[in-house]
């Protein structure tokens, strides 16, 4: 009888051992997790520059394509058959001045057509000659020296006072905006910029391509070849607006909703749909959702989420 009661003791000491052992490794488990837990909860997933609105001033603008094109292209036939070319005095390129002799015609083949019964009066050109109708640039030669005149035939093609001017292609909408005097500013594929304004709007739109177009008069256009690609700018607004923007990189695209990172003070980022106007080079402007003050992720957003913790430096 005692040597059972001194087993029954025995092992009661070694099962309350072994739940002190038990507790105490449960309880350095559970420690040993929160110990590791705690900075996980708090470490910043990035660093971050952070921006806030600025107020800028910009014109409103409308970005098109097109051609330069001769403003009026005369076409100089002649009117009378039977007269050989003697001379062309004029070729692609040339400047001529109003009243200026382009071509000649062979005296013998002026006189015979005179002896045979034909009173030059009204129907040969002045003294056997074609002069210009104005004065301009000659774009095209079809005369050859001893080829003879038909009727209707064209001869020369002259672009009148050398003026040139942008044909901008543009949809309905587009069109709807533009007025006639509007400034624009195009830009040819050297980079040469010249100031212009709009000289007409076309009424319509082509049913097939549905764009129309708008001619835009070049003061300077010298040194600029007819048929030639230019971009241009309208501007549509009359001027420049202040309005608050950001960067580019601070304004992010999720499906249709376009939103920026706000960084809170417990250094928190949160999600804030915006509504974006304009874009100027690098910057876009902000209609809503945002405060002048409110501190945005610069760049990187991509990389975060609601919730994340940052970390902000100063640059």
């Amino acid at each position: 009888m005692r040597i059972n009661i001194k087993h029954n003791h025995l092992f009661l000491k070694i099962a309350l051992s072994g739940l002190v052992l038990a507790g105490g490794t449960v309880g350095l488990v559970d420690t040993s997790q929160a110990e590791l837990a705690a900075p996980s909860a708090s470490r910043p997933a990035l660093t971050v520059r952070t921006t806030t609105l600025r107020e800028d001033k910009w014109a409103r603008t409308l970005a098109a394509n097109g051609s330069i094109m001769p403003w009026q292209e005369a076409i100089i036939s002649a009117q009378v058959q039977g007269l050989r070319i003697a001379e062309v005095k004029v070729s692609i390129g040339d400047h001529v001045q109003q009243g200026e002799v382009l071509v000649t015609f062979d005296n013998f083949a002026r006189d015979n057509l005179t002896r045979s019964g034909n009173e030059s009066g009204s129907s040969l050109p002045t003294q056997g000659r074609i002069v210009s109708p104005d004065s301009g640039v000659i774009s095209a030669v079809n005369a050859n020296v001893g080829s003879m005149l038909q009727p209707g035939a064209e001869l020369f093609r002259l672009i009148r006072k050398g003026r040139l001017e942008w044909r901008a292609e543009l949809t309905a909408e587009e069109l709807m905006l533009l007025r006639k005097g509007m400034g624009v500013e195009v830009t040819m594929s050297e980079g040469r910029v010249i100031s212009g304004t709009v000289r007409a709007i076309s009424p319509s739109v082509n049913p097939q391509t549905r764009f129309g177009y708008a001619l835009v008069t070049l003061p300077d256009s010298a040194g600029i070849i007819a048929g030639a690609f230019a971009s241009g700018t309208f501007d549509v607004s009359g001027g420049k607006k202040n309005l608050l923007s950001l960067p580019q990189s601070a304004v992010m695209q999720r499906g249709s909703m376009t939103y920026v990172l706000i960084v809170g003070r417990d250094k928190h980022v949160h999600e804030r749909a915006v509504t974006v106007g304009q874009r100027n080079g690098d910057r876009v402007q902000i209609k809503q959702g945002l405060k002048a003050d409110e501190p945005v992720v610069e760049s990187g957003g991509a990389f975060l989420t609601e919730g994340d913790v940052v970390q902000v430096v100063k640059g």
